[in-house]
């Protein structure tokens, strides 16, 4: 009876730790270094409640963030509105008591970097400078230090949008599945970039032929994303409010097809953002800013391509980016406009969201990071 009764003890911890073990990381544009930029929150992984735990001052505008593959570190980017100013920094996380420790940063190699990826060996920092057009390569040693630099490529050409494709604007840096690839959409200038990664070099990334994939002109691709089976992958386009499915197959990809992530009331002003697949692989999830403020919820049949599901308003304005739980419970939303956040429990039946907890009131939220530790 004492052996029942210790057991249940055991498995009763266990699921309060667990569900007081997963940690959301929220960047922000909070425009000035003495107010918060960095925020760590720990989610109840049962009602998906959202705790805050600690924040970060001193550093600016971290508007887009990344974890190490441990999840020892947290990378960000900091956008500085000042030619050459921008940055990217590290910072240690302590999972005991949740909060993060300043090591380090670098300059991007630009103004404003967007988009920042870790390798898996956690030895490689990748960047992405909006509005320079440029991919940044940083080694990073095993405390989590990014040293600086050793590859910037740099890239000129632009589209026919006069507005937003002047020149090239880098909008995000994703490895491919086996970390052999980097895939960049360059939103100026309509083409998804491609590179060959090779780790064991000093300077790892590598030019391919081709070197990039073209994009529907004026479209603007921003980010991009690999579903979880490796074969397909999936770019939003920011201007022109569709989602590109390609199937993928070492290094190379093949258009499959080109569907509207907005509904057919919407001519204009679309403002897609991000994207995003569940862990099962059977649903996508892609951001509409714009006139809509919603998330379009997407059925991936097999052969990779995507059928609507259905829209979830996301009660605030611009989202900027979002981010599903490991274990596809959850979808966490960050509306930079309206400084809000909210959480959604998502149906793996039908992929549909539901509105759960209460509203996050944080300034400029910009980026969301989930992690279980």
């Amino acid at each position: 009876m004492k052996n029942i009764l210790a057991l249940i003890l055991v498995i009763l911890k266990s699921g309060q730790v667990y569900s007081q073990s997963t940690y959301v990381f929220f960047g922000s544009f909070n425009r000035d270094k003495t107010t918060e930029g960095l925020y760590v929150y720990r989610m109840d992984t049962i009602r998906g409640k959202l705790t805050k735990i600690s924040s970060v001052k001193g550093i600016l505008n971290p508007s887009f963030l990344t974890l190490s593959p441990d999840g020892k570190y947290l990378f960000a980017c900091t956008e500085s509105k000042t030619k050459n100013a921008g940055s990217v920094s590290s910072f240690a996380f302590n999972p005991e008591n949740g909060k993060l420790t300043f090591i380090n940063s670098q300059k991007s190699g630009g103004e404003n970097p967007v988009y920042v990826s870790v390798h898996k060996s956690g030895k490689w920092l990748v960047n992405g400078n909006y509005t320079e057009g440029s991919i940044s390569v940083y080694p990073v040693l095993e405390n989590g230090q990014i040293q600086p630099e050793v590859q910037n490529f740099q890239f000129t050409e632009g589209s026919i949008n006069s507005d937003r494709q002047d020149r090239s604007h880098i909008h995000s840096t994703v490895f491919s599945p086996d970390f052999n690839y980097l895939f960049a959409p360059d939103l100026g200038a309509d083409k998804i970039r491609s590179y060959r990664f090779e780790s064991n070099k000093t300077e790892p990334l590598q030019t391919t032929e081709p070197s990039f994939i073209p994009t529907v002109v004026g479209t603007g691709p921003r980010h991009f994303t690999f579903h979880p089976n490796g074969k397909f992958a999936y770019c939003i386009e920011e201007l022109g409010g569709a989602l590109d499915a390609y199937s993928y197959d070492n290094g190379k990809l093949e258009s499959i097809q080109r569907i509207n992530t907005h509904s057919d009331e919407v001519k204009d002003n679309y403002e897609s953002s991000d994207v995003r697949i569940s862990p099962d692989g059977k649903f996508l999830y892609a951001s509409n800013r714009g006139g809509e403020n919603n998330i379009a919820i997407f059925s991936i049949r097999g052969d990779g391509t995507l059928k609507i599901a259905g829209y979830q308003r996301t009660f605030g304005k611009q989202l900027r980016v979002f981010d599903i739980d490991e274990t596809g419970k959850f979808l966490i939303v960050t509306n930079a406009g309206s400084g809000n956040v909210f959480v959604f429990k998502r149906d793996i039946k039908t992929g549909l969201l539901r509105k759960v907890g209460r509203k996050i009131k944080i300034n400029g939220v910009s980026s969301v990071k989930i992690r279980k530790y």
